[in-house]
């Protein structure tokens, strides 16, 4: 090669080189932020945008106003399904969640969220709030991709798995006891006021990077505590009125559910001034325009109030249960104030977020989600149906109990009261009875066979998942968490088990990453009066006497734990046969030597 062409080689070879990095650099700096916002226990009814008369929520219809809509957008019946089919795409049972507490909260640890998606791919990602997806090491917001954190244990704050705040009572929602990671820190203030604190400080840090932030508000989940001054707007409301114009259902409202509605709209009302606060603070950084904001809701609500005439509350497959508002505002690329009629759910979340965000969606799994970006976009004119299933029963699913397929407007719901595989089916066309009034399964007998074949084949794959099948549960890993401490809302055993100690039967799944002698204190949430402490690991048991009297917790020092998987049973005997009693520790912390 001449001197002058290698010139000219050399030349367009540095032309290009910096061709990419401008074009990568360019890609890098407009990819959009997001901000995914989810409440608890917020029904679709539960916004003036869908006709509630009496709910005050200017910013989330405002948000709703200038957003792209959808109108069958579903989730799980209720929560740790939710956010676990939410983070991964997938449905809840192949991550191992199949239940809100009794052990059936926690997420397996190979699972792939949304944070560790878009970390991946240059993303600064927080979450504030509720997790709900396990409470120790590897299942913590902070192990699967999150990488600023402040959250809260268990289900809720203050229930029994939130073992820092149970003790509060009726005073749990205010100065919240937290986690920073896995740093305890005591807070001021209300908690939503607090996690959306926490949110507009991650924003304000990270306006100058791709960010990714998971706002999911623990209200308006009961206890219905509220700051006053939101009680105060609704308690001279009757919430049962207002509708005699209306020929939609309307659920009864004896006097309780209507107490429950003037506080969960008082608890609604300060989440739209708290949403209110993020959108007025990406305004004020100029983040508005590139940053991708998503409101919806968990499931459907608790107690009978407005739900825009569907049938079903949370926990049920009916629509009242499932169906959620989503609203999707991106300004700089989407065109607001759009309906979207086609069937989406919660597992869409992340595939689509994929392919705005220029991230990779693991390959080595099923991913249950579709992107929507090409419907929110207006790329494609039509969109194939696909089966969408769900279910919810405490514990395990029951076949055809509370178990639903939908398939473009048709619906098949097994009911199954009485246990019978056969009958317990209704079928309902949602584009013509969006309320599910009327069941068309006795017209259409071969449109129910059809879809309920294929809601065996569903079953049939998803209860042999293998993460559903070998049980995810903690991990005692010094390294990582020191000590552990295993609370009531991931304990296995009898249903009961949440907040009963008394002639209980419970237990948690537990790895021992390294062998060796460690301390046991178990913890009561009443005064005990000696007994035999009892702790089976696995096939082997250690026991103790004790003739203490009044203690609230027992330390046992020194057991020799060998590595490995094990279940792990605390239980302490007192009395004597036949009279004794057995009690379950309230909580179990476990001290590696």
């Amino acid at each position: 090669m001449t001197s002058k062409r290698f010139r000219w080689f050399l030349l367009v070879i540095i032309i290009c080189a910096c061709t990419s990095v401008r074009d990568q650099s360019t890609d890098v700096s407009t990819r959009p932020n997001v901000i995914l916002i989810i409440t608890d226990d917020q029904g679709y009814g539960d916004l003036g945008f869908h006709g509630n008369p009496h709910i005050e929520t200017p910013r989330l219809d405002g948000l709703a106003g200038n957003s792209v809509r959808f109108s069958r957008f579903f989730v799980s019946p209720v929560c740790a399904p939710t956010r676990a089919s939410l983070m991964t795409g997938r449905q809840s049972l192949r991550t191992g969640i199949h239940d809100t507490y009794n052990g059936g909260a926690i997420m397996a640890a190979n699972e792939v969220t949304i944070a560790e998606m878009l970390a991946d791919a240059g993303y600064i990602t927080g979450m504030f709030g509720k997790w709900h997806l396990g409470d120790n090491y590897p299942s913590r917001p902070h192990d699967q991709g999150f990488q600023e954190t402040l959250h809260h244990l268990g289900g809720g704050i203050g229930q029994p798995g939130d073992w820092p705040n149970y003790p509060k009572k009726d005073s749990s929602y205010f100065d919240p006891i937290l986690w920073e990671k896995s740093k305890q820190v005591r807070t001021s203030g209300y908690c939503s006021d607090v996690f959306t604190d926490a949110t507009v400080s991650f924003i304000e840090s990270n306006k100058d990077n791709p960010f990714f932030a998971y706002l999911a508000f623990n209200a308006p989940h009961d206890p219905l505590q509220l700051p006053q001054e939101y009680y105060d707007m609704y308690k001279e409301i009757d919430p049962s009125l207002g509708f005699e114009d209306d020929d939609r259902p309307f659920p009864s409202m004896d006097e309780r559910n209507k107490e429950i509605a003037r506080k969960v709209y008082g608890m609604v009302t300060n989440i739209d001034d708290n949403v209110g606060k993020v959108l007025d603070k990406l305004e004020e950084l100029n983040l508005n325009e590139n940053t991708l904001v998503i409101f919806m809701t968990d499931n459907g609500p608790w107690g009978n109030r407005y739900r825009a005439g569907m049938r079903g509350n949370k926990g049920s497959v009916f629509q009242g249960g499932i169906a959620v508002p989503s609203f999707w505002r991106l300004p700089s690329r989407f065109e607001g104030d759009r309906e979207i009629d086609v069937n989406a759910t919660h597992m869409d979340v992340m595939p689509t977020l994929a392919a705005l965000c220029g991230a990779s969606l693991p390959t080595d799994r099923i991913i249950d989600g579709e992107n929507l970006l090409p419907l929110i976009e207006g790329a494609v004119p039509e969109w194939s149906d696909r089966d969408i299933n769900f279910y919810w029963n405490r514990r395990y699913p029951v076949r055809y109990q509370n178990m639903t397929l939908i398939r473009g407007n048709y619906k098949l719901v097994g009911v199954n009261r009485e246990l019978d595989p056969v009958t317990g089916f209704e079928l309902f066309n949602l584009a013509d009875d969006p309320f599910e009034q009327n069941d068309l399964s006795a017209q259409y007998p071969d449109m129910v066979s059809d879809l309920k074949s294929n809601m065996d084949k569903w079953y049939r794959e998803i209860v042999t998942s293998p993460n559903l099948v070998d049980q995810p549960g903690a991990v005692v890993n010094p390294v990582y968490e020191n000590p552990v401490i295993l609370n009531r809302n991931d304990a296995g055993g009898d249903e009961g088990i949440w907040t009963r100690s008394e002639g209980v039967y419970g237990y948690w799944e537990v790895a021992f990453e390294e062998g060796g002698y460690y301390d046991f204190v178990f913890k009561f949430n009443e005064s005990m009066n000696g007994g035999l402490m009892k702790l089976q690991v696995g096939a082997v048991l250690h026991a103790i006497n004790t003739s203490e009297r009044d203690f609230m917790e027992f330390k046992m020092e020194n057991v020799y734990i060998p590595p490995g998987k094990a279940r792990l049973i605390p239980q302490l005997i007192t009395g004597d046969w036949p009279d004794w009693k057995r009690f379950f520790p309230f909580l179990v912390e476990i001290h590696k030597k």
